[in-house]
């Protein structure tokens, strides 16, 4: 019988020239329409995972569970799919995986049948010793249906000999280590959980007389819910007949949220500690002008991340803002490249370049972040071709030199840009006149108006520093999933 190796990253190579967050989680109770405004939640996150979604309900006896590849858009605004789902409780997931290939198979929430009732989980973020315990569970004699971490939380929870619920989940939330959030549904409770440095983010919502989980609050604002708090770091949310109770089973430690929620993964409108993502962004691009500015026209941002930083960088040098690229957002992920001979046309296909805007300017190009650099050599390019007389490139964030390990699709490290290059090999690289990055003081300074903790930082900021909050045992280890052909990506069932 053949047999699969999986790694624990995505066998698929990585294409994209910007860091994709794993995915979004939204969860409700006490609500008619639950399952319906599951589905709008996750339309709200769907900037967090593309590759696949699905839905999970109670109805009070029997769980009903949906699951579709592609966007919520596509699959979830049909009356008669939302149908299929009834009940008062639901949960949600949005997906891109970063962990286990992409299949329906590994698409969330996943449910189990215990011995103490039924249980469904969505997970975001990613468990650095996943395949170590998984190991430990196969010997023992558990058995895998997929190749997500996730399914190690419900075989921790199942193996678990405390008696009650909620105990099995903190006796399982104690072996497991990484960067995660989590939404948890039996058939009494709805339970969110944060990960003990609140590296992924979670937040609580109320509507009426229903409690809401959610990845963001975008996604509580499109429901019509109060946004009340996020849950803290390393805290265990439980709601049960409409009363909300708060555990906190870890030690107490400050939090360390990851720094490229504010940078980029965050929708632009959500709150991230009671200010919207999007007046982080621009603080940044303001920083970034403080530290980097040159004679120039005009400022440039690459639509739509690098906008917020370049206002900011706009207004603190006091230089034109001009959109001189326009993104075609009618472009979808499955664009059709019939013949090779087309290929080249690269980022046209989503961008194009405002030619008398920028024809004979010197411009500054502003982007949240410089990844690869493959999309940034080609941007460049274009404003050439469209006779920018000089092409400046601000990044406002330090260089990546690092990769993620708590639930973010990103290159190795050997195809990091800024890991294998100096700053003068990137600028010829994109060939940019000139090519600078916000220091990482003035990232903190930008963010929280304080210098970095040298002992202990505010942010899980390893992406620059390479000072991992949580050491990532697997890739340590080397170990592989090893899975029958059965569970291939070609099996959907």
């Amino acid at each position: 019988m053949k047999i699969s190796l999986i790694r624990k990253r995505k066998l698929k190579k990585f294409k994209s020239d910007k860091l994709r967050e794993e995915c979004g989680i939204f969860g409700i109770s006490n609500h008619g329409d639950a399952s319906a405004l599951v589905a709008l939640g996750l339309h709200a996150l769907q900037h967090r995972g593309q590759e696949g979604c699905g839905i999970v309900s109670f109805d009070g006896s029997n769980y009903h569970s949906e699951k579709r590849q592609g966007l919520v858009g596509d699959h979830f605004t049909d009356p008669e799919t939302l149908k299929k789902l009834p009940g008062e409780s639901a949960i949600g997931h949005n997906r891109y995986s970063t962990t286990g290939e992409t299949s329906l198979r590994n698409i969330q929430p996943f449910f189990a049948d215990l011995h103490m009732g039924g249980l469904s989980i969505a997970h975001n973020g990613n468990l650095t010793n996943a395949l170590v315990l998984r190991e430990s569970l196969v010997k023992s004699g558990a058995i895998f249906r997929t190749t997500s971490d996730t399914e190690t939380i419900v075989q921790l929870i199942a193996k678990s000999q405390r008696e009650k619920f909620i105990d099995k989940l903190i006796d399982t939330l104690f072996q497991i280590q990484g960067g995660y959030s989590l939404v948890l549904m039996t058939n009494k409770k709805l339970v969110g959980v944060r990960d003990p440095l609140g590296i992924r983010p979670l937040v609580i919502g109320k509507l009426k007389n229903s409690y809401i989980f959610a990845s963001e609050t975008c996604a509580l604002d499109i429901v019509g819910a109060k946004f009340i708090r996020e849950v803290e770091n390393g805290e265990v949310i439980i709601i049960e007949n409409e009363i909300i109770t708060s555990i906190k089973p870890f030690p107490k430690q400050k939090p360390r949220p990851c720094v490229f929620e504010y940078i980029y993964f965050a929708r632009p409108d959500s709150l991230i500690n009671n200010k919207c993502a999007y007046e982080y962004r621009k603080c940044l691009g303001a920083k970034l002008a403080e530290e980097t500015d040159i004679d120039a026209d005009l400022i440039v941002p690459v639509p739509d991340s690098g906008v917020p930083a370049a206002l900011g960088y706009a207004e603190q040098s006091n230089k034109k803002f001009e959109l001189g690229l326009i993104r075609n957002h009618y472009v979808g992920r499955t664009f059709i490249e019939p013949t090779q001979s087309i290929r080249s046309l690269g980022v046209k296909l989503k961008l194009s370049s405002t030619r008398t805007i920028v024809k004979n300017k010197k411009v500054i190009l502003i982007d949240d972040s410089l990844v690869r650099g493959t999309t940034c050599h080609k941007i460049v390019k274009m404003l050439y071709e469209s006779g920018a007389k000089e092409v400046h490139v601000r990044i406002a964030c330090p260089e990546i030199k690092y990769p993620d390990f708590y639930g973010v699709d990103m290159p190795t490290k050997e195809e990091l840009l800024a890991h294998e290059k100096s700053n003068e090999e990137m600028c010829e690289y994109i060939k940019a006149k000139s090519l600078k990055f916000l220091s990482l003081g003035g990232l903190y300074n930008a963010l929280i108006k304080e210098k970095r903790n040298l002992n202990y930082p505010q942010f899980s900021d390893h992406y620059f520093t390479g000072e991992y909050p949580i050491k990532p045992h697997d890739n340590l280890n080397g170990l592989k999933i090893k899975q029958l052909s059965l569970l291939s990506a070609k099996s959907n069932s």
